[in-house]
């Protein structure tokens, strides 16, 4: 079974949520990205969304555009990505980290300009367990997700609040693995309040589909993960995290590694909350 579908199976038993911190690859270059992976896990990630550099990101704001520049600068080129992951699976192999699904976010341009079956290929063999495409439209996802499926890969799509509800519906009849729920209009980036429409719209959503929600786009505190947890089956963490790297040049690889690791662990408290109470 594909590692998100059991660690979904796995949660939904225990009555938990998972945590899903992101990272761009090869920020501030590829050792660190692959440290990066293993110790989130070990402080509390129950999967890891990694971002594939691309010169004119879709829907994120400054922080992880700019992360996405920095690495491409570096040099970080596909396939340096992912045999840095395939590296990784084959020495944690028998790790904490074996049950963690890898996610990648990328765009279809890349996709296509690799072509889609020796990408799928790739991903596959590197260990991915995912993709988020958010330049995908739903109506062109078909013969990807059927690709991706007889591959075991999930192919995991959006919905934002301002996605019509019958387009939400064919999103979700169309995506594997989880929906990604964006939980603003715009894009990404730390916000200091959530959205007071957000937990209505995400318990429609819930209504319309088996899969499990993950809610993204603007969590970066303990306080948000406890608020939206007992509305979602998982969160992402991305801009407030990757903010932290800007400065990384400066830290030693172990220094980044430990305070990311610090971040993601406060983030887990969150997840920390008593179930909701019966109605009296």
């Amino acid at each position: 079974m594909n590692r998100i579908d059991t660690l979904f199976t796995r949660l939904k038993s225990e009555g938990r949520r998972a945590l899903m911190p992101f990272i761009t690859a090869g920020d501030p270059d590829l050792p660190t990205t692959a440290a990066l992976i293993t110790e989130l896990v070990a402080r509390g990630a129950h999967m890891v969304e990694i971002g594939i550099p691309y010169s004119d990101p879709i829907a994120d704001g400054p922080v992880i555009a700019a992360s996405y520049h920095r690495a491409l600068g570096h040099g970080v080129k596909l396939a340096h990505i992912f045999q840095t992951i395939r590296t990784l699976r084959a020495e944690t192999a028998t790790g904490h980290l074996t049950a963690a699904p890898l996610v990648t976010m990328v765009s279809y341009s890349i996709i296509h300009r690799q072509g889609v079956d020796r990408y799928l290929r790739e991903a596959v063999t590197a260990g991915i367990d995912g993709l988020i495409v958010p330049d995908l439209p739903v109506e062109e996802s078909e013969g990807l997700c059927r690709k991706a499926t007889a591959l075991d890969l999930r192919l995991i799509q959006l919905v934002t609040p301002t996605t019509p509800r019958e387009r939400a519906v064919q999103i979700t009849r169309s995506t594997t693995g989880f929906v990604y729920y964006v939980s603003v209009a715009g894009i990404t980036g730390e916000r200091r309040s959530i959205p007071p429409n957000l937990v209505e719209n995400v318990a429609w959503l819930r209504t319309q589909t088996d899969l499990p929600i993950c809610i993204g786009f603007g969590i970066s505190t303990p306080e948000h993960v406890r608020e939206l947890a007992p509305v979602a089956d998982g969160l992402i963490v991305g801009s407030a995290l990757v903010k932290r790297l800007v400065d990384a040049d400066k830290l030693t690889r172990a220094e980044v590694v430990k305070e990311i690791g610090q971040f993601v662990a406060e983030l887990a408290t969150g997840l920390d909350v008593p179930p909701p109470r019966p109605a009296p």
